[in-house]
């Protein structure tokens, strides 16, 4: 059945890039390199842009930095590509404010996730999504992240806010759980956009029929992570295939402490950012910052430093 939201839901496809937030020294959001990254996203084919997810470190920004972050990114996209960014929080009342300031800046869709540390069962998850939903007119991406949230949205709760709420479309789901992520798609529709969050099961996501990845590596190697999406639309298997295993190690790294730590740090060799997250958050360990550089060196990311 044809809705309204079918335009949108041809063009979120492929690598939605989940920008990070950049910092000054002093701590204060670097607007200027916001738009910077932006522009290499867009210059490096990524299909899509979020700002204010997990790796936009949305619980260290005031509600109103969300909104002024996210203002910046689409003021900087301009209309190029979808721009979806994350609106939800574990306050049910900012999530809807923050929603609805995406839906009157003119963004795309809207990434809301499951709410973090409360719990919320899944009667409460339901009412939760259903309100937010009912009350803008752009689409909606449930973003479900049980090892961030401590709660996982079981898939007859999906498949019920599908049903119930026309504008959400897809999913991010950041769920290890293979078995649930096919059983979203069984019950959700095939139509329905899946959007993988873990990196070793973007391409695997592809193959059951995903719509693509909102992947933390695109912010360190964006064109690979889209080239690997355009092999996969293009039929190409092996070459997705390769990209998918090219990008691993990568990946790993990436992951050894906890997003966007690793990301930020990479940023900052590579000369794009000030590596500085806002407390609690740290940069990780000297020894992962040498891992990450010499994996940077190796993907031919930043040079060598010669030895003294």
């Amino acid at each position: 059945m044809s809705t309204k939201y079918d335009a949108i839901k041809k063009r979120l496809r492929g690598s939605i890039a989940p920008v990070i937030t950049p910092f000054k020294v002093n701590g204060d959001i670097d607007f200027e390199k916001q738009s910077e990254l932006i522009e290499f996203q867009i210059e490096n084919g990524t299909h899509a842009i979020s700002v204010t997810g997990t790796s936009g470190e949305p619980s260290s920004l005031t509600t109103e930095e969300r909104v002024q972050v996210m203002e910046n990114a689409i003021k900087t996209i301009n209309g190029r590509i979808p721009f979806a960014p994350g609106t939800g929080s574990t306050n049910h009342d900012e999530t809807m404010y923050v929603t609805k300031k995406a839906e009157e800046m003119g963004a795309d869709a809207a990434m809301v996730i499951v709410p973090y540390y409360n719990k919320p069962n899944q009667e409460a998850l339901y009412d939760h999504f259903k309100t937010v939903a009912d009350s803008v007119d752009i689409p909606i991406i449930i973003y479900n992240i049980p090892g961030r949230t401590a709660q996982n949205m079981e898939v007859k709760t999906m498949a019920r806010l599908v049903k119930d709420c026309p504008n959400i479309v897809g999913a991010k789901e950041s769920n290890k759980d293979f078995e649930h992520v096919n059983r979203v798609l069984l019950n959700c529709g095939r139509d329905f956009l899946l959007f993988s969050g873990i990196e070793l099961l973007c391409y695997p996501m592809l193959a059951i029929g995903g719509a693509g990845s909102i992947s933390a590596t695109a912010n360190v190697e964006p064109k690979k992570v889209a080239e690997m999406h355009i092999a996969w639309e293009e039929g190409d298997i092996k070459r997705a295939q390769d990209l998918h295993f090219e990008l691993m190690n990568l990946n790993d790294v990436l992951f050894k402490d906890t997003n966007p730590a690793p990301v930020k740090a990479a940023l900052g060799m590579m000369g794009m950012i000030e590596p500085v997250l806002r407390r609690p958050m740290g940069l990780p360990s000297d020894a992962l910052q040498e891992e990450i550089r010499d994996t940077l060196v190796k993907y031919g990311k930043i040079e060598k430093i010669a030895s003294v």
